[in-house]
């Protein structure tokens, strides 16, 4: 045998690739990405050409549709599949309503800014005054469920009322006529009460007393704030506590409880006010603030504070909260 016949022949085996067809799937997905594409560009371009309110309206519209749906507006954002049957759910006569809405409701991104732009235009009208800029430190500003609430408070050093009485000191005067315009600026109607510490007139609740104190020195600070440019028909609530709604944390005599507080409303919340009107079904409409006027006058005429004591001659009362 020859050499070059002992040597085993080299085979070399190819595998034959067969191409499959494969529909065009990825014709289908790069349309669905560039589509998407698209839609991100053309809401990128929308958000850069809006103005801010539109910006804000849309905010609000995804950040409170349960809100809206509530108080009457747009129900796409109802999380319920099936409407149940009956009358609408979400109009409940009486106090329920109230209820409902106050556990519900939140000011939204754009009433807040309306809220901490009416704080500052407040702050700064006060700083610009060298007599109103000391009771910077007796005003408190917050956000509540409500509202935007504005509380003027008292200390031993400079009350708001004269002693016992609900006589405006001036600079309260000056105060709330300063504040009257910029709060007549926002179409929200307005909350007033009156609040007293703890300690008790001499003739504890059976004459004139914190209740007839706290409501009068509300509806003194009505007239203040009426005087110095607010619009009447945007006070909805004047009402008075007497000490029965205290400040935490601090005792119930402190003189920080004698207080106004302003809470420029809600307009689902001045709506709740008004429909608890209508609980037992019939019509009653709101005592307008001419009415409540009137109905504090009579008070005044009927247990007037410093009348005489019978027994003593002396002017009562002889403890009394400021």
């Amino acid at each position: 045998m020859s050499q070059g016949g002992s040597k085993r022949p080299i085979i070399i085996r190819r595998k034959k690739v067969v191409h499959a067809h494969h529909g065009g799937a990825w014709k289908i997905a790069l349309a669905d990405f560039m589509t998407a594409l698209m839609a991100l560009f053309l809401v990128l371009w929308i958000l850069s050409v809006a103005s801010e309110e539109q910006r804000e309206g849309v905010a609000e519209y995804f950040s409170a549709p349960l809100v809206a749906a509530i108080t009457g507006g747009d129900r796409a954002g109802s999380t319920r599949v099936i409407p149940g049957g009956g009358p609408d759910p979400a109009h409940i006569d009486g106090e329920r309503v109230r209820v409902s809405t106050l556990q519900h409701t939140r000011p939204s991104p754009q009433e807040r800014r309306y809220f901490n732009d009416l704080q500052e235009r407040i702050e700064r009208a006060i700083e610009r005054d060298p007599e109103l800029r000391q009771l910077r430190q007796q005003m408190r500003f917050d956000i509540t469920r409500e509202g935007l609430r504005i509380q003027l408070l008292d200390t031993e050093q400079r009350p708001m009322f004269q002693l016992g009485s609900d006589q405006v000191a001036p600079y309260m005067r000056s105060l709330l006529r300063t504040m009257a315009p910029l709060i007549n600026d926002l179409p929200n109607e307005l909350s007033i009460s009156g609040h007293t510490d703890s300690v008790p007139y001499a003739g504890g609740y059976r004459g004139y007393s914190n209740w007839e104190l706290s409501s009068d020195r509300a509806n003194a600070s009505r007239r203040e704030l009426v005087i110095g440019g607010l619009e009447p028909a945007k006070l909805l609530r004047v009402s008075g506590y007497a000490d029965r709604v205290t400040l935490p944390d601090i005792p119930t005599t402190d003189p920080m409880n004698r207080r106004i507080e302003l809470i420029v409303l809600l307009p689902e919340i001045a709506d709740a006010i008004r429909s608890a009107s209508t609980a037992s079904g019939s019509e009653l409409t709101a005592p307008s603030p001419d009415s409540i006027d009137d109905a504090m006058r009579e008070s005044d005429v009927e247990a007037d504070p410093t009348e005489a004591d019978p027994t003593t001659g002396a002017q009562s009362p002889t403890t009394q909260s400021e």
